[in-house]
C-alpha cells in the first residue's frame, strides 16, 4: 500500500496524504451504498409523486427502472474509462452534477424532467461507486484487500435498509420533493470531504484500446455458467425490486396505511435481505448446487402458501411476513452467485465485476418493469404472483446451470 505514490508530471496532482487514509476508507464505504440511496430513498413516495406530478403509478414507477438501466449501462463500460481517466476526478465531477440532477428533479413538475435526470443519476451514481470499489483495489492486497471486499455487500445493503425508513419520514413530513434535497445535501457533503480528505489512487494510467477491451468482454459473455450466474443475480434482485415498487401503492392504497409505515416495512424487508446473506456465508462450504435447489425450493413452497393465503385473509402483517421469507430467500441465491460470477475470470477481474453489475441490474430493469406492467401494484396476491413467476424462472435456470456447471469450488 502506498497512497502517496508519485503519479509523474502531467497525470494527477492531488493524491492522499498518508494521515487522511483512515477517512479515505470511510467516505469509501460511505459512497458504495448511495445506489441503493438514490434508488430506495423515495419509494414511500411513490403514491405522492404520483398524485402530485398527476401521472400513472407505472410512469412515477420507471423512474426507477430508468436509474436501474442507466446505472447498469454504465458500469459496463464505466472500468476502462476509470483506468485511464482516474477514480478521484471522475468520482468529484460525479458527485457535482449527481447533486444538481438532485436539485432539478426536487424543483421540477416535469416527470419528462424527471426521467432524464434519473438517467443522468444512474450514470453519475455509477462511476462513483465503481471508483470507489477501485479504490481498495489500489490500496491493498493480501488479506487486508480481501477483509475490505468482505464488506463490501453488507455495507452496499445498508442503503436499500436505511433509506426508504428515512423517506417514509421526509414524505410525511415534507412530501416527496424532500427525499431528493436530502440526496442533493447527501452528495454535496460526501463530494466537499472527498475533496478534502481523499485523493487519485491510480499508480497509472492505462490507455484505452478498445479492440482488447472487447475481445476479454467476448470471452467472457461467451462463458455460459458466467452469464447463467448473472441471470440469477437479475432474477434474485428483481424479485425484491418487484417488491420495492408495488408495496408503497399496496400499503398506502389497499391497506390504507401512511408512508412511514411503508418506510418500517421497507427496513424488515432490507434486513431480510442481509438475513439472507449471512446465510449464504455460514453454509459456504456446503455443496453449491444442493443448498441452493434446498433455498429455491423452500422460497417456491412459501410464495405458494402466500397465494393460498391472500384467498383468505389480506392484511399488511400477512404481506410482510411472506414478503421476508421471499426476501431472505433472493438474498440468500444473490449472495452465492454473485461469488460464484466474480470469481470466473481472476484475469479479467474488473471488467468481470463491471460486467456482473452492469447486466445484473438492466436485468433487474427488465424483469421488475415488464412485470409491474402486467401485473400492477393491486394487493397482496397481485405481488405472489409476480414473485412466482420470478421463482418458476429461478429454478430453470438454476436446474440449466447445474447442467452446464458441474463442478463448482
Amino acid at each position: 500500500m502506498n497512497p502517496s505514490t508519485s503519479l509523474g508530471p502531467g497525470e494527477w496532482a492531488r493524491t492522499i496524504k498518508p494521515q487522511n487514509l483512515g477517512i479515505a476508507n470511510f467516505l469509501a464505504f460511505a459512497l458504495l451504498p448511495l445506489s441503493g440511496f438514490a434508488t430506495d430513498i423515495y419509494l414511500p413516495s411513490l403514491p405522492g409523486m404520483a398524485a402530485d406530478l398527476q401521472v400513472s403509478a407505472v410512469q412515477v414507477q420507471f423512474t426507477i427502472t430508468l436509474f436501474l438501466i442507466s446505472y447498469g449501462i454504465s458500469q459496463l463500460f464505466i472500468g476502462s474509462f476509470l483506468d485511464s481517466y482516474g477514480r478521484y476526478s471522475s468520482g468529484l465531477v460525479s458527485l457535482l452534477v449527481f447533486t444538481l440532477s438532485s436539485i432539478l428533479i426536487a424543483i421540477t413538475n416535469s416527470i419528462w424532467m424527471i426521467y432524464a435526470m434519473r438517467v443522468v443519476q444512474g450514470i453519475t451514481v455509477g462511476i462513483v461507486v465503481a471508483g470507489k470499489r477501485a479504490f481498495f483495489v489500489d490500496l491493498y492486497t493480501g488479506s487486508k484487500l480481501k477483509h475490505y471486499l468482505g464488506m463490501f455487500s453488507i455495507i452496499w445493503s445498508t442503503g436499500p435498509i436505511i433509506a426508504p425508513f428515512v423517506g417514509g419520514y421526509l414524505q410525511t413530513l415534507y412530501g416527496w420533493r424532500a427525499n431528493f434535497w436530502f440526496l442533493a445535501v447527501l452528495g454535496a457533503a460526501l463530494g466537499i470531504a472527498e475533496f478534502f480528505f481523499s485523493g487519485e489512487t491510480l499508480p497509472k494510467r492505462n490507455s484505452f484500446q478498445l479492440k482488447k477491451v472487447l475481445g476479454v468482454y467476448r470471452e467472457i459473455l461467451s462463458h455460459l455458467p458466467f452469464v447463467l450466474g448473472v441471470t440469477l443475480l437479475g432474477l434474485s434482485y428483481a424479485m425484491v425490486m418487484v417488491c420495492n415498487m408495488t408495496a408503497p401503492f399496496i400499503i398506502e392504497h389497499h391497506l390504507q396505511f401512511d408512508a412511514v409505515t411503508t418506510g418500517y416495512c421497507s427496513l424488515i424487508l432490507g434486513f431480510a435481505w442481509m438475513v439472507g446473506g449471512f446465510i449464504s456465508k455460514a453454509v459456504v462450504h456446503h455443496g453449491f448446487f444442493r443448498k441452493l435447489f434446498i433455498n429455491i425450493g423452500l422460497q417456491a413452497l412459501l410464495i405458494i402458501a402466500m397465494m393460498v393465503a391472500f384467498r383468505y385473509v389480506d392484511n399488511i402483517y400477512v404481506l410482510i411476513a411472506f414478503a421476508f421469507g421471499v426476501h431472505v430467500g433472493a438474498g440468500f441465491t444473490f449472495n452465492n452467485y454473485m461469488t460464484f460470477s466474480m470469481t470466473r475470470f481472476p484475469q479479467n477481474a474488473g471488467v468481470a465485476s463491471g460486467l456482473t453489475g452492469g447486466f445484473t441490474f438492466l436485468l433487474v430493469s427488465a424483469f421488475s418493469y415488464g412485470i409491474i406492467s402486467v401485473l400492477p401494484a393491486q394487493d397482496g396476491n397481485h405481488l405472489a404472483i409476480s414473485y412466482g413467476i420470478l421463482s418458476i424462472l429461478v429454478i430453470l435456470v438454476v436446474a440449466l446451470a447445474r447442467r452446464r456447471t458441474p463442478v463448482v469450488h
